[in-house]
């Protein structure tokens, strides 16, 4: 899940600074998810994972496939993955997204978890199109903003407000859910799901401070918005050990290659 562009080792970083962080503090997706995935594509299936950050899809494609070739332009991060120093069903290797070592014909899922947007499509859809076997399936999927918590509506606002500016410009495509893509396989049916996590403030500050533009403000005024705004955030959130239900509208995309 990284964001990475295109192809070789220039890719569009803005995680390695902060992939520890990010590897502790990102939702993990819901079994509704890789169940929907299973539904198209059998459990003897191999799968290539490119852009796949710290793993925090990995685990659930492992738990359902017989292999996952996980990739990753950044080494920083793919040190942080939970596979490491290795697993008998997930395979890590740098490499980008639009070349990999691949076999042709060799996976049955490509599976891309919140990094597509990053990638150069028309070289990525062409790798997809030479290693899926015929009747593979390409699965994308991402989520946006998450709801505010009740009574925490105008704090939100506020901290979005601060590191708005800041975000990378590729974030609208998560934003129209990967509207307009020129796909390369016909498209399956698709549920609309949700991501879900119950978390104290603790995780729920860690979270925030995750962001690609919550680092981009700091590096670019020096201002930390999540301390910056911890206070108020806080006032709203109440008993900090208390764990409060953050949700995330969840979009999937499913194509099968002819």
């Amino acid at each position: 899940m990284s964001e990475a562009g295109a192809g070789g080792s220039s890719f569009k970083d803005h995680f390695s600074g902060i992939a520890a962080d990010y590897a502790a503090a990102r939702p993990e997706y819901p079994d509704a998810l890789f169940d929907a995935i299973a539904g198209v594509v059998p459990p003897n299936a191999h799968v290539w994972e490119p852009g796949c950050g710290s793993g925090q899809a990995t685990r659930g494609l492992a738990s359902r496939f017989a292999h996952v070739h996980a990739t990753e332009p950044s080494a920083r991060q793919l040190e942080q993955h939970w596979a490491q120093p290795g697993s008998d069903r997930v395979s890590l290797a740098v490499e980008p997204a639009e070349k990999t070592a691949l076999a042709e014909d060799s996976v049955q899922l490509v599976a891309i978890a919140q990094a597509l947007h990053w990638f150069d499509r028309e070289r990525f859809f062409a790798e997809c199109r030479r290693v899926l076997t015929p009747g593979g399936v390409l699965a994308a999927w991402g989520y946006g903003d998450f709801l505010p918590p009740e009574g925490m509506a105008d704090e939100i606002a506020d901290f979005r407000a601060r590191i708005e500016a800041y975000w990378p410009p590729e974030r609208a495509q998560i934003i129209a859910h990967y509207a307009g893509y020129d796909w390369p396989f016909p498209a399956l049916p698709a549920p609309q799901l949700w991501l879900e996590m119950e978390w104290n403030l603790a995780h729920f500050l860690r979270y925030l401070a995750s962001m690609s533009a919550t680092a981009r403000c700091r590096a670019g005024t020096g201002i930390d918005a999540v301390a910056h705004h911890a206070p108020a955030l806080a006032a709203a959130w109440g008993d900090a050990d208390e764990t409060r239900t953050i949700q995330w509208p969840l979009f999937l995309h499913l194509r099968r290659k002819p």
